[in-house]
């Protein structure tokens, strides 16, 4: 699945486009059948000699943070092999950009936006009745964070 986000959209903060999708997604544990498939294809023209990132460029960071604060679950449906999770983060946790080390987290921020997302989806997928722990295990992994499968035993508990 692609969405195409263009520059109007992203200067409208305009979530049309992800919610025509969403919509489509089914609302029970067959949204796990569109786990991973999820890519943005963003659109956004930059003067020539801009040498910004997209994750770089404010008007779109604060179109993802619109969009995260919408689906905060959307990490499920992103497709973390082609880089998609490492991007959206990218979008909302502080970095620098590095040409020859690539994205560097501002690591505190960066394990902020795990456990938050762990929460988040760990009670999103509970409700789809989708199994959780190692799926959010891996999606921690991707990002460079090793979680404890007890982890996982504690926050279920309450």
């Amino acid at each position: 699945m692609e969405i195409s986000i263009d520059a109007t959209a992203i200067n409208n903060l305009d979530l049309k486009q992800v919610r025509q999708i969403i919509e489509d997604l089914p609302k029970d544990s067959a949204i796990a059948n569109y786990e991973q498939k999820l890519q943005f294809k963003i659109d956004y023209p930059l003067i020539d000699n801009d040498p910004r990132e997209l994750s770089e460029v404010p008007e779109i960071r604060l179109w993802f943070v619109r969009l995260d604060s919408v689906y905060p679950w959307l990490p499920f449906l992103l497709d973390w092999k082609a880089g998609e999770l490492g991007r959206y983060a990218a979008m909302l946790v502080p970095h620098q950009f590095s040409r020859s080390e690539g994205i560097q987290y501002n690591p505190e921020a960066l394990e902020i936006f795990v456990t938050h997302k762990i929460f988040v989806l760990n009670d999103w997928l509970k409700q789809k009745n989708i199994s959780s722990s190692l799926r959010l295990q891996g999606m921690s992994q991707s990002l460079g964070y090793e979680i404890d499968l007890e982890f996982f035993t504690g926050i279920d508990k309450f």
